[in-house]
Protein backbone atom coordinates (compact mmCIF):
# COMPACT_ATOMS: atom_id res chain seq x y z
CA UNK A 1 0.00 0.00 0.00
CA UNK A 2 1.11 3.64 -0.51
CA UNK A 3 2.37 4.99 2.89
CA UNK A 4 0.09 7.52 3.78
CA UNK A 5 1.52 10.96 3.77
CA UNK A 6 0.02 14.69 5.16
CA UNK A 7 1.26 16.14 2.52
CA UNK A 8 -1.23 18.24 0.92
CA UNK A 9 -1.77 17.21 -2.86
CA UNK A 10 -4.24 20.23 -4.26
CA UNK A 11 -0.52 21.59 -6.34
CA UNK A 12 -1.33 18.13 -8.75
CA UNK A 13 -5.13 19.00 -8.90
CA UNK A 14 -4.49 22.57 -10.26
CA UNK A 15 -5.70 23.37 -13.92
CA UNK A 16 -3.64 23.81 -16.66
CA UNK A 17 -3.97 25.41 -20.29
CA UNK A 18 -1.38 24.71 -23.40
CA UNK A 19 -2.69 26.58 -25.97
CA UNK A 20 -6.10 25.79 -26.59
CA UNK A 21 -6.04 22.89 -24.32
CA UNK A 22 -7.17 22.76 -20.75
CA UNK A 23 -6.65 20.36 -18.77
CA UNK A 24 -8.46 19.89 -15.04
CA UNK A 25 -5.39 18.84 -13.26
CA UNK A 26 -1.93 17.62 -13.49
CA UNK A 27 -2.01 13.98 -13.81
CA UNK A 28 -1.69 12.21 -17.17
CA UNK A 29 -2.05 8.89 -17.74
CA UNK A 30 1.51 7.81 -19.47
CA UNK A 31 1.39 5.84 -22.67
CA UNK A 32 1.42 1.80 -21.90
CA UNK A 33 1.28 -0.95 -24.14
CA UNK A 34 -1.37 -3.34 -23.79
CA UNK A 35 -1.09 -5.43 -27.00
CA UNK A 36 -5.15 -5.88 -26.99
CA UNK A 37 -6.43 -4.48 -30.43
CA UNK A 38 -6.76 -8.02 -32.77
CA UNK A 39 -5.95 -7.25 -35.63
CA UNK A 40 -5.17 -3.82 -34.83
CA UNK A 41 -8.13 -2.29 -34.50
CA UNK A 42 -9.32 -0.99 -30.97
CA UNK A 43 -12.87 -2.36 -29.70
CA UNK A 44 -15.56 -1.68 -26.97
CA UNK A 45 -12.93 -3.00 -24.19
CA UNK A 46 -10.40 -0.60 -25.47
CA UNK A 47 -12.99 2.74 -25.32
CA UNK A 48 -14.02 0.90 -21.74
CA UNK A 49 -10.48 1.10 -20.41
CA UNK A 50 -9.82 4.91 -21.09
CA UNK A 51 -13.18 5.62 -20.19
CA UNK A 52 -12.46 4.31 -16.74
CA UNK A 53 -9.63 6.79 -16.13
CA UNK A 54 -11.55 9.67 -17.38
CA UNK A 55 -14.44 8.78 -14.86
CA UNK A 56 -12.21 8.85 -12.54
CA UNK A 57 -10.11 12.49 -12.71
CA UNK A 58 -7.31 12.04 -15.00
CA UNK A 59 -6.58 14.44 -16.47
CA UNK A 60 -5.02 13.86 -19.61
CA UNK A 61 -5.00 10.03 -20.72
CA UNK A 62 -1.97 9.22 -23.36
CA UNK A 63 -3.07 6.03 -25.56
CA UNK A 64 -1.16 2.93 -25.65
CA UNK A 65 1.53 3.22 -28.53
CA UNK A 66 -0.69 3.15 -31.47
CA UNK A 67 1.41 2.71 -35.01
CA UNK A 68 1.57 4.92 -38.57
CA UNK A 69 0.96 3.58 -41.99
CA UNK A 70 4.57 1.88 -42.20
CA UNK A 71 5.73 -1.57 -42.97
CA UNK A 72 6.97 -3.62 -39.89
CA UNK A 73 5.49 -0.58 -37.76
CA UNK A 74 4.59 -2.71 -34.87
CA UNK A 75 6.66 -5.12 -33.44
CA UNK A 76 3.95 -7.35 -31.52
CA UNK A 77 0.83 -8.68 -33.22
CA UNK A 78 -1.96 -6.64 -31.43
CA UNK A 79 -0.44 -3.24 -31.03
CA UNK A 80 -3.32 -0.96 -32.56
CA UNK A 81 -2.93 0.77 -35.62
CA UNK A 82 -3.66 4.42 -36.09
CA UNK A 83 -4.67 3.90 -39.68
CA UNK A 84 -6.88 2.75 -42.27
CA UNK A 85 -10.62 2.90 -41.67
CA UNK A 86 -11.09 0.10 -39.25
CA UNK A 87 -8.66 1.07 -36.61
CA UNK A 88 -9.63 4.96 -36.94
CA UNK A 89 -13.33 4.20 -36.02
CA UNK A 90 -12.40 1.73 -33.27
CA UNK A 91 -10.40 5.22 -32.07
CA UNK A 92 -13.16 7.55 -33.30
CA UNK A 93 -15.14 4.71 -30.57
CA UNK A 94 -12.51 5.67 -28.11
CA UNK A 95 -12.11 9.00 -27.75
CA UNK A 96 -15.99 9.49 -27.66
CA UNK A 97 -16.36 7.29 -24.85
CA UNK A 98 -13.73 9.69 -23.20
CA UNK A 99 -15.02 12.99 -23.90
CA UNK A 100 -18.60 11.79 -22.84
CA UNK A 101 -16.74 11.20 -19.53
CA UNK A 102 -15.39 14.63 -19.53
CA UNK A 103 -11.70 13.80 -20.03
CA UNK A 104 -8.95 14.82 -22.61
CA UNK A 105 -7.49 12.34 -24.51
CA UNK A 106 -4.52 12.07 -27.40
CA UNK A 107 -3.24 9.17 -28.88
CA UNK A 108 0.49 8.24 -27.96
CA UNK A 109 1.97 7.71 -32.42
CA UNK A 110 4.29 5.40 -32.95
CA UNK A 111 7.22 3.57 -35.02
CA UNK A 112 8.79 0.65 -33.15
CA UNK A 113 11.73 0.53 -35.32
CA UNK A 114 14.39 -2.08 -35.48
CA UNK A 115 13.31 -3.67 -31.79
CA UNK A 116 12.52 -6.89 -31.88
CA UNK A 117 9.12 -8.82 -30.83
CA UNK A 118 9.38 -9.70 -27.10
CA UNK A 119 6.69 -12.75 -27.70
CA UNK A 120 8.37 -14.06 -30.61
CA UNK A 121 6.29 -12.85 -33.27
CA UNK A 122 7.13 -12.61 -36.38
CA UNK A 123 6.86 -9.13 -37.75
CA UNK A 124 4.41 -7.82 -40.56
CA UNK A 125 7.48 -7.47 -43.00
CA UNK A 126 11.65 -6.76 -42.72
CA UNK A 127 11.71 -3.27 -39.84
CA UNK A 128 13.46 0.01 -41.14
CA UNK A 129 15.75 2.22 -39.01
CA UNK A 130 18.16 4.38 -39.72
CA UNK A 131 21.09 1.96 -40.39
CA UNK A 132 19.91 -0.94 -39.75
CA UNK A 133 20.86 -1.49 -36.13
CA UNK A 134 18.91 -2.64 -32.75
CA UNK A 135 22.05 -1.18 -30.72
CA UNK A 136 25.58 -0.53 -31.74
CA UNK A 137 26.67 -4.13 -31.87
CA UNK A 138 23.96 -6.08 -33.47
CA UNK A 139 22.00 -5.26 -37.18
CA UNK A 140 18.26 -6.08 -37.32
CA UNK A 141 16.41 -5.36 -40.47
CA UNK A 142 17.03 -2.86 -43.44
CA UNK A 143 18.07 1.12 -43.32
CA UNK A 144 15.81 3.54 -44.38
CA UNK A 145 16.22 5.38 -47.93
CA UNK A 146 15.35 8.70 -48.73
CA UNK A 147 12.53 8.08 -50.09
CA UNK A 148 11.44 5.53 -46.58
CA UNK A 149 11.89 8.69 -44.50
CA UNK A 150 10.03 11.05 -46.68
CA UNK A 151 7.24 8.32 -46.28
CA UNK A 152 7.68 7.92 -43.06
CA UNK A 153 7.45 11.72 -42.14
CA UNK A 154 4.51 12.11 -44.34
CA UNK A 155 2.85 8.83 -42.12
CA UNK A 156 3.30 10.31 -39.16
CA UNK A 157 1.99 13.66 -40.41
CA UNK A 158 -0.76 12.10 -42.01
CA UNK A 159 -1.27 10.53 -38.14
CA UNK A 160 -1.61 13.79 -35.90
CA UNK A 161 -4.22 15.10 -38.73
CA UNK A 162 -6.05 12.03 -38.32
CA UNK A 163 -5.81 12.35 -34.45
CA UNK A 164 -7.28 16.40 -34.85
CA UNK A 165 -10.36 14.91 -37.62
CA UNK A 166 -11.14 12.46 -35.00
CA UNK A 167 -11.61 14.95 -32.46
CA UNK A 168 -8.66 14.30 -30.47
CA UNK A 169 -7.32 16.82 -28.01
CA UNK A 170 -3.69 16.30 -28.57
CA UNK A 171 -1.14 14.10 -30.27
CA UNK A 172 2.23 12.87 -28.95
CA UNK A 173 5.15 11.22 -30.86
CA UNK A 174 7.08 8.32 -29.29
CA UNK A 175 10.73 9.76 -29.38
CA UNK A 176 12.07 7.85 -26.67
CA UNK A 177 12.97 4.43 -25.09
CA UNK A 178 15.34 3.30 -28.12
CA UNK A 179 12.34 3.39 -31.21
CA UNK A 180 12.09 4.29 -34.56
CA UNK A 181 12.77 8.59 -33.88
CA UNK A 182 15.17 7.68 -30.76
CA UNK A 183 17.07 5.79 -33.25
CA UNK A 184 17.33 8.58 -35.31
CA UNK A 185 18.91 10.57 -31.87
CA UNK A 186 21.19 7.58 -30.81
CA UNK A 187 24.70 7.45 -32.57
CA UNK A 188 24.51 3.54 -31.15
CA UNK A 189 21.61 3.46 -33.77
CA UNK A 190 22.31 6.06 -36.29
CA UNK A 191 25.55 5.44 -38.26
CA UNK A 192 24.96 7.46 -41.47
CA UNK A 193 26.82 9.71 -42.96
CA UNK A 194 23.98 11.24 -45.23
CA UNK A 195 21.80 14.32 -44.08
CA UNK A 196 20.08 12.05 -41.50
CA UNK A 197 23.14 11.40 -39.59
CA UNK A 198 26.03 12.90 -38.47
CA UNK A 199 28.57 13.60 -35.47
CA UNK A 200 26.39 15.77 -33.39
CA UNK A 201 23.11 15.05 -31.61
CA UNK A 202 21.42 18.20 -32.85
CA UNK A 203 22.52 16.53 -36.76
CA UNK A 204 20.78 13.52 -35.42
CA UNK A 205 17.72 15.32 -34.74
CA UNK A 206 16.76 16.12 -37.99
CA UNK A 207 14.21 13.65 -39.02
CA UNK A 208 12.26 14.72 -35.72
CA UNK A 209 12.96 17.95 -36.28
CA UNK A 210 11.37 17.61 -40.05
CA UNK A 211 8.80 15.17 -38.68
CA UNK A 212 7.41 17.67 -36.17
CA UNK A 213 7.06 20.46 -39.11
CA UNK A 214 5.62 18.30 -41.37
CA UNK A 215 2.77 17.41 -38.32
CA UNK A 216 2.71 21.40 -37.44
CA UNK A 217 2.21 22.05 -41.20
CA UNK A 218 -0.61 19.26 -41.05
CA UNK A 219 -2.57 20.05 -37.78
CA UNK A 220 -2.03 24.02 -37.97
CA UNK A 221 -0.75 26.31 -35.05
CA UNK A 222 -3.34 25.48 -32.04
CA UNK A 223 -3.31 21.73 -31.79
CA UNK A 224 -1.16 20.43 -29.03
CA UNK A 225 1.69 18.66 -30.00
CA UNK A 226 3.74 16.42 -27.56
CA UNK A 227 6.98 14.63 -28.07
CA UNK A 228 7.99 12.28 -25.77
CA UNK A 229 12.20 11.67 -25.41
CA UNK A 230 14.45 9.84 -23.12
CA UNK A 231 18.14 9.58 -22.28
CA UNK A 232 18.07 5.77 -21.74
CA UNK A 233 17.19 3.09 -24.48
CA UNK A 234 15.58 -0.24 -23.80
CA UNK A 235 18.84 -1.70 -25.35
CA UNK A 236 20.98 0.38 -22.68
CA UNK A 237 19.62 1.85 -19.86
CA UNK A 238 22.89 3.65 -18.94
CA UNK A 239 23.12 6.21 -22.73
CA UNK A 240 22.69 9.41 -22.36
CA UNK A 241 22.23 11.23 -25.44
CA UNK A 242 23.07 15.12 -23.92
CA UNK A 243 25.43 14.39 -21.10
CA UNK A 244 25.41 18.30 -20.50
CA UNK A 245 22.74 20.77 -19.82
CA UNK A 246 24.55 22.40 -23.15
CA UNK A 247 23.68 19.45 -25.21
CA UNK A 248 20.52 18.89 -24.02
CA UNK A 249 19.24 22.56 -25.03
CA UNK A 250 21.34 22.27 -28.66
CA UNK A 251 18.88 19.03 -29.12
CA UNK A 252 16.11 20.26 -28.09
CA UNK A 253 15.80 23.81 -29.13
CA UNK A 254 15.08 23.28 -32.59
CA UNK A 255 12.55 20.83 -32.05
CA UNK A 256 10.87 23.28 -29.71
CA UNK A 257 11.46 25.90 -32.85
CA UNK A 258 9.37 23.36 -35.07
CA UNK A 259 6.16 23.09 -33.05
CA UNK A 260 6.92 21.27 -29.46
CA UNK A 261 4.51 22.37 -27.05
CA UNK A 262 4.86 19.75 -24.90
CA UNK A 263 8.15 17.82 -23.94
CA UNK A 264 7.26 14.15 -22.18
CA UNK A 265 10.41 13.42 -20.39
CA UNK A 266 10.62 10.42 -19.29
CA UNK A 267 13.41 8.67 -16.95
CA UNK A 268 12.92 5.58 -14.96
CA UNK A 269 13.15 7.25 -11.45
CA UNK A 270 11.16 11.10 -11.62
CA UNK A 271 12.86 11.83 -8.65
CA UNK A 272 16.32 11.42 -9.68
CA UNK A 273 18.83 14.23 -10.70
CA UNK A 274 19.76 14.65 -14.42
CA UNK A 275 22.87 16.63 -13.57
CA UNK A 276 23.88 15.18 -10.18
CA UNK A 277 27.61 16.36 -10.88
CA UNK A 278 25.95 20.09 -11.43
CA UNK A 279 23.43 20.20 -9.03
CA UNK A 280 23.70 17.61 -6.57
CA UNK A 281 21.11 14.73 -5.93
CA UNK A 282 18.20 17.54 -4.95
CA UNK A 283 18.49 19.18 -8.35
CA UNK A 284 16.10 19.21 -11.36
CA UNK A 285 15.25 15.90 -12.72
CA UNK A 286 14.91 15.31 -16.80
CA UNK A 287 11.63 17.08 -17.33
CA UNK A 288 12.96 20.19 -15.11
CA UNK A 289 15.68 20.03 -16.85
CA UNK A 290 14.09 20.28 -20.44
CA UNK A 291 11.69 23.12 -19.13
CA UNK A 292 14.40 25.04 -18.16
CA UNK A 293 16.29 25.08 -20.96
CA UNK A 294 13.47 25.21 -23.47
CA UNK A 295 10.97 27.23 -21.99
CA UNK A 296 8.27 24.60 -22.81
CA UNK A 297 5.33 23.18 -20.95
CA UNK A 298 7.21 19.15 -19.25
CA UNK A 299 5.43 15.94 -18.31
CA UNK A 300 7.31 14.06 -15.60
CA UNK A 301 7.31 10.25 -15.42
CA UNK A 302 9.01 7.63 -13.68
CA UNK A 303 7.67 5.01 -11.34
CA UNK A 304 5.29 7.18 -9.59
CA UNK A 305 3.63 5.09 -6.91
CA UNK A 306 5.77 2.18 -7.23
CA UNK A 307 8.15 0.67 -5.21
CA UNK A 308 10.38 -0.84 -8.35
CA UNK A 309 11.35 1.20 -10.99
CA UNK A 310 9.61 0.73 -14.83
CA UNK A 311 11.15 -2.61 -15.60
CA UNK A 312 11.11 -4.18 -12.29
CA UNK A 313 7.32 -2.99 -11.94
CA UNK A 314 6.94 -5.18 -15.75
CA UNK A 315 8.56 -8.45 -13.36
CA UNK A 316 5.92 -7.65 -10.44
CA UNK A 317 7.71 -4.99 -8.08
CA UNK A 318 4.68 -2.83 -7.84
CA UNK A 319 3.96 -2.64 -4.15
CA UNK A 320 3.75 1.39 -3.60
CA UNK A 321 5.48 1.81 -0.45
CA UNK A 322 6.49 5.29 -1.02
CA UNK A 323 4.30 8.49 -0.28
CA UNK A 324 3.85 11.51 -2.81
CA UNK A 325 5.91 14.14 -0.43
CA UNK A 326 8.56 14.08 -3.27
CA UNK A 327 6.05 14.40 -6.22
CA UNK A 328 4.70 17.10 -4.33
CA UNK A 329 7.38 19.30 -3.33
CA UNK A 330 8.99 18.96 -7.08
CA UNK A 331 5.88 19.88 -8.80
CA UNK A 332 5.12 23.40 -6.00
CA UNK A 333 8.13 24.13 -6.93
CA UNK A 334 7.47 24.63 -10.34
CA UNK A 335 10.18 22.27 -11.68
CA UNK A 336 7.91 20.40 -14.26
CA UNK A 337 4.08 21.22 -15.19
CA UNK A 338 2.82 17.66 -15.28
CA UNK A 339 3.08 14.30 -14.07
CA UNK A 340 2.37 11.04 -15.40
CA UNK A 341 1.29 7.90 -14.05
CA UNK A 342 1.52 4.77 -15.62
CA UNK A 343 2.11 1.25 -14.12
CA UNK A 344 -0.68 1.96 -11.09
CA UNK A 345 -2.90 3.62 -13.62
CA UNK A 346 -3.19 -0.04 -15.04
CA UNK A 347 -4.00 -1.96 -12.01
CA UNK A 348 -6.30 0.90 -10.10
CA UNK A 349 -8.29 3.25 -12.67
CA UNK A 350 -9.62 5.46 -9.62
CA UNK A 351 -5.99 6.35 -8.87
CA UNK A 352 -6.27 9.76 -9.47
CA UNK A 353 -9.88 9.95 -7.69
CA UNK A 354 -8.09 8.33 -4.36
CA UNK A 355 -5.07 10.76 -4.25
CA UNK A 356 -7.33 13.82 -4.91
CA UNK A 357 -9.58 13.03 -1.64
CA UNK A 358 -7.08 11.88 0.26
CA UNK A 359 -7.06 8.40 0.01
CA UNK A 360 -4.35 7.09 -0.10
CA UNK A 361 -4.17 4.43 1.85
CA UNK A 362 -6.33 2.43 -0.66
CA UNK A 363 -3.75 2.63 -3.20
CA UNK A 364 -2.49 -0.95 -4.15
CA UNK A 365 0.14 -0.24 -6.44
CA UNK A 366 0.52 -2.13 -9.06
CA UNK A 367 0.19 -6.03 -10.05
CA UNK A 368 1.47 -7.54 -12.97
CA UNK A 369 -1.31 -9.66 -13.59
CA UNK A 370 -3.14 -7.06 -14.88
CA UNK A 371 -1.35 -6.82 -17.54
CA UNK A 372 -3.20 -9.59 -18.86
CA UNK A 373 -6.70 -7.92 -19.22
CA UNK A 374 -7.88 -4.39 -19.63
CA UNK A 375 -8.88 -3.45 -15.89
Amino acid sequence: MLKTTTTQTDVLFQPLKVGALELKNRIVMAPMTRNMAPDGVPGQANADYYRRRAEHDVGLIISEGTVINRPASRNEQNIPFFHGDAALAGWKGVIDAVHGAGGKMGPQLWHTGATKSMSGWTQDAVSESPSGMLDPETPNGTAMTDADIADTIAAFAQAALDAKTLGFDVAEFHGAHGYLIDEFFWTGTNQRDDAWGGPTLPDRARFAVELIKAARAAVGPDFPIILRISQWKQQDYHVRLAPTPAELEAWLVPLAEAGVDVFHASQRRFWEPEFPELDGDSGLNFAGWVKKVTGKTTISVGSVGLEGDFFGAFRGQGSATADLDELVRRMEADEFDLIAVGRALITDPAWASKVARGAQDELGGYDAADLLKLV
